[in-house]
């Protein structure tokens, strides 16, 4: 944020003549973003608000919605492990990189991996332990993966690498230590930073480092990053040792897209159903609106014991806004917990529209049954996200920094 355009809210409503409460209400909803001040005040960028203020009242339905892509190959390659249904593979690939090897080992992701990358694409469809990386040494650049969050036991253990065996993290770190890249990247959620408070993530960074690596870590905002969708991925970040090598993020944009822009002449497809009792709950919540919206005795018979619970549950019984990004894609559209309800029709999000929201190209085509289709989809990476992350690692080996507005450089780490 340039220093000059940094009001408080007090004088971004003055500004625009927008009340606080709706300054408050965008902020709190991340359509924009704001930083404290020493004195703990909320500071905001003018032009990022004017920019959401005309957008909201402007009559034109520009569709924001692309998905990311440059026509300029490096030749770096990337091992990927877990590669789902290619989020992250093809988001990279946009970016410019090249994968010498994917593996995965759900059947039906496998298949939608070989049914939309290249023919001559090295797909595995295979446990990871099964695999023997050593033949790649000293020929790939990157290696990724999106491996799933466990815990490790710590009674009289000295958490190094030998001490994570049977942990599916063991086998990413095993593919660095027997083909040595240059940059290692883990994907995982939010939730690993606090999880075992904090124990997980702290164990997987001394393991990196014991592997020869510098580390470092954070956590990337989708819906600032070309994404119609409110959804946070921690990335671990490893830089080999003997390379003098920045680290090198995206930097949030100053700018959302809206479930409007990312649903605008979206394909027809399958989707789940309500059953007729759920639909008639459904279609007296507003758009935006959840299970507080319902009349008390409506409430009282939708939520059940849950009804007396305490915090949000502010998943049940949502329906979604045209004018925000999407909340986080579970999946599947229809769970009491996390629905997700198309913002008009009363109905859950199609399979086509959650891959838009994903950011996946309309001609992705996904292998499985629709309950396949949706897990896959609800698991992926953001692809354009992966695009930007894919743009800074070729940047960081490149060893050019120059001009790199849109992104964030850490240095001596």
């Amino acid at each position: 944020m340039a220093s000059a355009t940094i009001l408080t809210v007090n004088e971004v409503s003055k500004e625009l003549d927008v009340s606080i409460d709706t300054i408050r209400r965008w902020d709190k909803k991340g359509l924009i973003k704001s930083v404290r001040s020493d004195k703990n005040y909320r500071l905001f960028d003018i032009e990022e608000v004017k920019r959401l203020h005309n957008k909201l009242n402007s009559c034109d339905e520009g569709n924001g919605f692309v998905v990311l892509k440059t026509d300029k190959k490096s030749p770096y390659k990337v091992i990927e492990l877990f590669a789902g249904a290619g989020g992250m593979a093809l988001g990279f690939e946009n970016a410019g990189l090249n994968h010498i090897l994917l593996n995965e080992i759900d059947k039906n992701a496998a298949e939608t991996l070989k049914n939309n990358l290249p023919e001559d694409t090295n797909i595995i469809c295979d446990d990871v332990k099964n695999l023997n990386f050593k033949q790649y040494k000293g020929k790939v650049d990157i290696v990724q993966a999106g491996f799933p969050c466990q815990a490790f036991s710590y009674a009289g253990k000295s958490l190094g690498f030998e001490d994570i065996r049977g942990t599916l993290f063991f086998e990413f770190a095993r593919c660095i230590k027997e083909t040595l890249p240059k940059i290692a990247v883990g994907e995982n959620v939010r939730g690993l930073l606090m999880h075992d408070n904090g124990k997980t993530l702290k164990t997987m960074v001394t393991v990196l480092k014991e592997l020869g690596y510098r580390v470092h870590h954070k956590v990337l905002r989708a819906q600032y990053l070309d994404v119609p969708q409110k959804r946070e991925r921690l990335i671990i970040m490893a830089i080999r040792n003997d390379l003098d090598l920045p680290f090198i993020f995206p930097k949030e944009k100053d700018y959302t897209v809206s479930l409007r822009e990312a649903l605008k002449n979206c394909p027809k497809s399958d989707g789940q159903k309500y059953s007729p009792m759920k639909y008639d709950v459904l279609k007296l919540i507003p758009e935006g609106g959840y299970w507080r919206d319902l009349p008390i005795d409506v409430q009282k018979k939708f939520m059940g014991a849950s009804f007396y619970h305490t915090g949000g549950r502010t998943g049940m019984a949502r329906r979604l806004s045209w004018d925000e990004p999407s909340l986080t894609l579970t999946c599947a559209p229809a769970q009491k917990q996390t629905e997700r309800c198309h913002p008009s029709e009363t109905r859950p999000l199609t399979m086509r529209e959650y891959a838009r929201i994903q950011t996946f190209p309309d001609d992705w085509e996904f292998k499985g049954s629709l309950c396949s289709q949706y897990k896959q989809i609800g698991n992926a990476a953001p692809v354009n996200l992966s695009y930007h992350l894919g743009r800074c690692l070729i940047a960081m080996l490149d060893g050019k920094y120059e001009n790199l507005q849109d992104m964030e450089i850490i240095e001596n780490i």
